[in-house]
Formats: C-alpha cells, structure tokens, sequence
C-alpha cells in the first residue's frame, strides 16, 4: 500500500510543529516529514519532539546534510530514535547543498565520497558491527555502538537523498531507500527508478529498496497562482510539469501517477509561504488519503 506525507516545512517556526503533530496524529496522517536545510530547523531534534508528541505517528527526515556531521554522531542520534520510538522513524542523509556547506567551513572536495563512506559507515554500525575505517571523510577506530537499535527483522533502513545519475546510483549501491525532492517529475522517478536498480545490481543487492518523493501540492481558490510562484522560487519554470494545483481530486490523481512511476511514498509539499500547515495535514489526510 502506498504510503502518504506531508512535510512540515522548516519555513514555518519551530513553534508550530507542536500544533502539526497534534493535528496530524488527530487526523490519522500516515507520516510526517521534516528537512535539515541550513540555516533553518534541526532535523534530529524536531524529529524527537514531533516522535514524543505523538503515538503512531511515524517521522520522517529528508535530509541530514552529512559534512555537518560526524557519522557516528549521526548514528547515534539514530539508534537512540529508533530504540525510543521503534518502526517510526525514517533518516535520510545527503550531500547538502554546496554552498550552505562552504559558508559553515564544511564543503568537501568529493561530496559522493562523503556520502557514500557515510553510508556505509552508519549502515554497519546499525548493524551492530564494530567498524574500523579510514577513509577520505570517515575514520573510525573500533567503534561499536554500545545501545544499537533492534535488528529483527532488519537493521533501520538509511535513506540516501539523490538527485544526479551519480547519486542516484549510489543510493541504489550504498543505502537503503531513496528520497527525491519536489524537483523531480513524474517521468524523474522511472528514470531514478532504472538508475537506481543499475546502482543495486553493482552492488549484488536484491533486498526491498523504496523511493520517497516529495510533490509539490497547492489547494484553495488562489492554488495556480500560489504554485507558480512557488516554482519562481525554487528557480524551477513554470513548464517543468512539477507540482499539482487543484482539489483533492486533482491531487490525489497526481499521487497516483507518482506511485505508478515507481513511488513507493509520497509526501505532500506545500508552499514555503504557506501560513496554515495544520490545514494542509488535515486537507492531506482527510481529503487525498481516501481518493488514494
């Protein structure tokens, strides 16, 4: 079955997550999302709140930027998620954005190095391995986590943020699920679906690999003008096919067209300027999750 989100945009306060979980546990929304993007919202401690305020809520974090992190850190920030709050808790790591990264002295010279010795790094110590590595990015020396998470009947998934064929077949290589953001067309998951399976069998992998993609969603009387704008923002035209603008009838037609392309989830997106999120949860669960 095909899992439905929302993300609660770090454009809002943080102040406000607290109402959108509420709303969103209330009216049964499946997941809900959160980002890491500088210099906005911690990813790992809105995650924890928005976990403790919530019961079955599962959360999600698309992404953590890895040159911000050391990776044992991360998977101990991690482990302790998923032991307090086990099966709802979905991580994704990525590269971050470039620039962002060279304003906090963390740009690296080989970003898919990074993330891919990440990968595999936080990957073992989930695990439960004791891991040694000295790589370009990542050295560890003997390090096991002490309180790793329940592997039965598989060790937490890493997600792995990709947008390039490169990065798309390393998440394919080297994670356990991809996430694809609100830039990414209908078309975009079928072809990150292929580069993805190339990435899979270099590495003899043949275990469940699902793909998380966000879509941009706008509804209410003013929705064409308000995903224009949106699109203007993220430097994206008007033309890219990106993005729905419409009732639930329309959304929920577009959500299943992302699902038929190969999205295993699909998470909502609203506006950044958007002022209202509690009713974009209750709009995403009461009104799209039942055309689903």
């Amino acid at each position: 079955m095909t899992a439905l989100g929302a993300v609660f945009r770090p454009q809002s306060p943080p102040e406000k997550l607290r109402s959108v979980v509420r709303t969103a546990e209330e009216v049964g929304l499946e997941e809900l999302w959160l980002w890491e993007d500088c210099f906005l919202e911690s990813g790992i401690a809105s995650a924890s709140a928005a976990l403790a305020w919530s019961e079955r809520l599962r959360v999600g974090v698309g992404l953590l930027p890895v040159p911000l992190r050391n990776a044992a850190l991360t998977t101990m920030e991690a482990a302790t998620l998923h032991r307090l709050f086990p099966g709802r808790v979905k991580l994704g790591v990525g590269h971050g954005v470039q620039d962002w990264m060279g304003q906090v002295g963390a740009r690296a010279e080989s970003p898919m190095t990074l993330l891919r010795e990440h990968l595999v790094a936080m990957r073992a110590l989930l695990r439960g391995e004791r891991v040694t590595v000295d790589g370009r990015y990542v050295k560890l020396d003997g390090v096991a986590l002490d309180w790793p998470p329940a592997t039965v009947p598989a060790p937490p998934a890493v997600l792995s943020g990709a947008r390039g064929p490169r990065s798309l077949r390393l998440s394919g290589e080297a994670a356990d699920g991809t996430v694809l953001d609100a830039s990414t067309t209908v078309e975009g998951v079928r072809a990150a679906r292929a580069l993805i399976d190339e990435g899979r069998a270099l590495a003899g992998r043949t275990e469940p690999h699902g793909v998380t993609v966000y879509v941009l969603a706008v509804t209410g009387p003013d929705a064409e003008r308000r995903l224009a704008a949106e699109l203007e923002r993220e430097g994206l035209p008007p033309t890219a096919a990106l993005g729905v603008a419409g009732d639930a009838e329309a959304v929920a037609a577009e959500v299943r067209r992302y699902v038929a392309a190969g999205a295993d989830t699909v998470v909502l997106q609203s506006t950044a300027d958007d002022e209202d999120p509690d009713a974009f949860i209750r709009f995403t669960a009461e009104e799209v999750r039942p055309l689903i």
